[in-house]
């Protein structure tokens, strides 16, 4: 491998929005009288595009029509964002871009959140300008965020560089599977709520970011 690039998830990854999130709508659903299975949020963690769950059209149906899902959606985002808006970015995110940026090696994002979403948070957090490309849903049509491989094609495309050329960081079952769709060497890093889910399909598995040395990998 002549390594040129770093691909990098974002939600879970670089700011841990999925912990706030599952666990705002398991609060809601057990008030409610409900599970929400981790199994079951873990389906769309990452990207949907092979899932039709949706927590806030889900619960409706389980309660017979005595919630509806605009208020719950609401309720779901002012709290969870309150949550998210106190996380910091995840250890390790800033030593690796740095490491990269050292190595005049490319940066991408590939997320199957919205742009609003993570330019949003990105520039919030004082790194948008750290990366040479950011890749989400809103760049790959309808249906084909991950487990599949468009994203990351997409910013392969973008970055000018070969499959095996790149490296992607990933923390969710739905993120691997899309690298490896894309022929694309995967780093697991996972976070609180996809450690509960099978990440065995990437390339190699660490704890944290921390773990990651990036003069080390280039020597192995």
């Amino acid at each position: 491998m002549t390594l040129k690039a770093l691909i990098f998830d974002f939600d879970g990854l670089i700011l841990d929005t999925e912990t706030p999130e599952y666990l705002v709508w398991k609060n809601i659903y057990q008030e409610n009288g409900f599970d929400l299975p981790i199994a079951k949020w873990g389906s769309i963690i990452g990207g949907n595009g092979s899932s039709d769950f949706e927590p806030a059209e889900e619960l409706p149906r389980l309660s017979q029509g005595r919630l509806d899902s605009v208020s719950l959606r609401a309720r779901h985002h002012s709290k969870s964002n309150e949550l998210i808006l106190s996380q910091p970015i995840l250890p390790g995110v800033m030593d690796l871009i740095r490491a990269a940026k050292e190595s005049n090696r490319k940066l991408a994002i590939a997320s199957s959140s919205p742009h609003s979403w993570v330019d949003a948070h990105m520039k919030r957090l004082g790194i948008f300008d750290s990366f040479d490309a950011i890749i989400c849903r809103d760049d790959v049509a309808v249906g084909r965020t991950k487990p599949n491989p468009d994203l990351f094609l997409l910013a392969l495309n973008q970055l000018q560089v070969q499959r095996d050329e790149a490296i992607v960081f990933e923390d969710s079952p739905n993120g691997i599977r899309a690298a490896r769709a894309a022929g694309i060497f995967v780093v697991a890093v996972p976070n609180p709520i996809t450690t509960m889910l099978d990440v065995s399909g990437a390339d190699l598995v660490l704890k944290s970011l921390q773990d990651f040395r990036l003069t080390a990998f280039l020597r192995l």
